[in-house]
């Protein structure tokens, strides 16, 4: 059984910054990639950053490339996303995802991950 929990999303003004957290927890020995989509209201989810299961490659969306940053923490078995400078555009839920494949072209596709989060509201005020 695996477990994807996150935290840390919130209210923010536009400009401002919010750091959230993903743990994982269950059988994630079978992890190459841990990922970030978002869906906004009326939209579909989207990618937002990826991260490989060492911590070594980084993979993001051009929309956030420079305020956001994916990070992992092995003792844990988590997964960061700092964001910075945030803009109202970036209102979403914020979903952590783990993938058994390894970073690959298809891993900007929900349909590449086999396990997702409950979600997180991240809210942008201008």
């Amino acid at each position: 059984q695996v477990q994807l929990v996150e935290s840390g999303g919130g209210l923010v003004q536009a400009g401002g910054s919010l750091r959230l957290s993903c743990v994982a927890s269950g059988r994630t020995a079978s992890f190459y990639l841990m990922g970030w989509f978002r869906r906004a209201p009326g939209k579909e989810r989207e990618f937002v950053a990826a991260i490989s299961w060492s911590g070594v490659s980084t993979y993001y969306a051009n929309s956030v490339k420079g305020r956001f940053t994916i990070s992992r923490d092995n003792n844990r078995n988590a997964a960061s996303l700092q964001m910075n400078s945030l803009k109202p555009e970036d209102t979403a839920v914020y979903y952590c995802a783990a993938s058994k494949q390894p970073p690959a072209s298809s891993m900007y596709q929900t349909g590449t991950y086999d396990f997702w989060g409950q979600g997180t509201q991240v809210t942008v005020s201008s």
